[in-house]
């Protein structure tokens, strides 16, 4: 068998170990005991910490550990050792002892039972233990003795409970009642009985102290006649005291009263004196004081002049040091105005002849191209004059005579056009007759403006168009002997090449090119 499957067996079987132990971890409450049984001959027992369980092999139970209150009754009346019949309910809290051998015999009994299932099977034994320990006491000590009551419920029935893995801990009784009400008829005999005892003592207290008030009124009575007695006598020893102080005090009175007015005289001198010391003293001491006040008051104004003085001194430093400020800080200001104006200055001049620059080389580069254009547009022209000059050669007199008479259509359109936008015309007068009239003005200058047209044509050319006209006539070829064959019988060499000249245009040629 290959290494690789016996070692993926391996941590196959590893791996469902730890599912299987996973699967079987329990982790009991505190109020909560688990049982793990099944393998082991003595179970073990899980309270408030955590074991594992073998899947199917153990299994797990619980077994109920917090604390359980059942209610305790008699379900009727039970006699009493004085054979009274009681009904009684009463509320005992119990729990699973947690011992070993508590929890051994506590699993037996109640395992995987519920808090009700646990309060049914323990009733019947706790009521039970209820009715024997009401047969041993007395109806009395029953009502007033119920703790004592409730001690031997819980002793006698903790036998018992032992026995199942109880543990009793309090047993309370709720309520006591008595089939003919004789708990209630005790407490009116003992009410009765109370009432006679506080009714005596009450009696017993009252003659006390009615015989206690007489006696200290009988000593209260004694006691004033004998203090009114000695009032008396002490009033009547303080009249004579009296009166013989009264003559005394009378004899020192009018001594004092001589005396007085001898002390009063005297006194009266020496007042007049102290007076007028007072007065002259009071006088020279406000003296003094004004002379202190004048002293003060010059102190006062000195020291408010330089303090006034000491003010404006250190206002004038301060305004003067503000202004300083000011002033550098405007010098700073203007001088970072100024380089800030120069670089932008210097930025515009940059910029501006960056600009000129690039207009410049557009403009010299748009010269050398206007330059070539018109100079091949001149040299153009100049060729086609020369063509039209050698085609003029070699027309005879009826092509020039022919292209006239094309032309004639032409050009008295254009001389008539200036006509043709006048919209009224008001002629006024112009003569006697057909011929005078003003319309026969108008188309009369037709012949005119057209002659005018033919005069500036030979001006401007040097070629007289009548005379090639009237070349062709009868009276010109039979009479003059004229024949006209081009434009070289009759025109020159230098007419030639004025008219040559006169074509072509001036050519812009920038600095630097040689001119062509």
């Amino acid at each position: 068998m290959p290494q690789e499957l016996i070692l993926g067996l391996i941590i196959l079987a590893v791996v469902l170990l730890i599912i299987i132990l996973m699967s079987g971890y329990v982790k009991a409450p505190p109020d909560t005991a688990y049982i793990i049984s099944g393998i082991k001959k003595k179970p073990k027992v899980l309270i408030g910490r955590a074991g594992i369980k073998i899947p199917f092999l153990e299994r797990k139970d619980t077994l109920l550990l917090k604390q359980i209150s059942i209610d305790i009754k008699t379900g009727g009346f039970v006699p009493t050792k004085d054979f009274i019949g009681v009904d009684i309910d009463a509320v005992a809290k119990v729990k699973v002892d947690t011992s070993e051998e508590g929890i051994l015999k506590a699993q037996r009994n109640f395992l995987n039972m519920r808090e009700k299932d646990f309060i049914i099977a323990l009733t019947d034994s706790l009521q039970g233990n209820l009715r024997e320990i009401i047969g041993t006491i007395e109806l009395r000590e029953l009502n007033t003795d119920r703790k004592k009551f409730g001690d031997e419920v819980q002793e006698k029935a903790q036998v018992d409970m032992k026995s199942l893995g109880i543990q009793i801990i309090s047993c309370n009784i709720q309520r006591i009642e008595d089939e003919q009400g004789l708990i209630n008829a005790l407490g009116q005999d003992n009410m009765s009985k109370i009432q006679k005892d506080a009714s005596i003592a009450k009696a017993n207290a009252d003659r006390d102290v009615a015989v206690a008030q007489a006696e200290a009124a009988k000593e209260a009575n004694d006691a004033r006649v004998i203090s009114d007695l000695a009032i008396a006598q002490r009033n009547n020893e303080l009249d004579i005291k009296r009166s013989e102080l009264k003559v005394q005090a009378d004899i020192k009175r009018a001594e004092a009263d001589a005396a007085y007015e001898i002390q009063k005289q005297e006194q009266a001198k020496v007042i007049e004196t102290q007076a007028v010391n007072v007065q002259i003293a009071k006088a020279e001491r406000e003296a003094e004081l004004k002379q202190k006040e004048v002293l003060v008051r010059q102190q006062e104004l000195s020291a408010q002049i330089e303090r006034q003085a000491d003010a404006e001194k250190y206002k004038a430093e301060k305004d003067a040091e503000a202004i300083l400020i000011q002033r550098q800080r405007q010098a700073e200001a203007e001088k970072y105005e100024q380089e800030k104006a120069a670089e932008a200055q210097k930025a515009r001049a940059d910029a501006q002849r960056y600009a000129a620059e690039q207009e410049a080389a557009g403009i010299t580069a748009k010269g050398v191209a206007e330059a070539n254009a018109i100079k091949a547009k001149g040299l153009a022209e100049a060729e086609a004059m020369e063509k039209k000059a050698e085609a003029y050669r070699k027309y005879n007199g009826a092509a020039v005579i022919e292209m006239m008479v094309k032309i004639l259509p032409e050009m008295a359109a254009e001389v008539a056009k200036p006509l043709a936008s006048i919209d009224k015309v008001n002629i006024y007068g112009g003569g006697n007759g057909a011929d005078g009239s003003g319309v026969s003005q108008i188309s009369g200058n037709m012949p005119i403006v057209m002659k005018q047209v033919f005069d500036t044509m030979t001006e401007a050319t040097g070629v007289d168009f009548t005379e090639i006209m009237r070349a062709s006539t009868y009276d010109a070829k039979v009479t003059k002997n004229i024949n006209v064959t081009g434009l070289d019988a009759k025109a020159p060499a230098d007419v030639k090449a004025e008219a040559v000249q006169a074509v072509k245009e001036p050519v812009y040629v920038p600095a630097g090119d040689d001119a062509e």
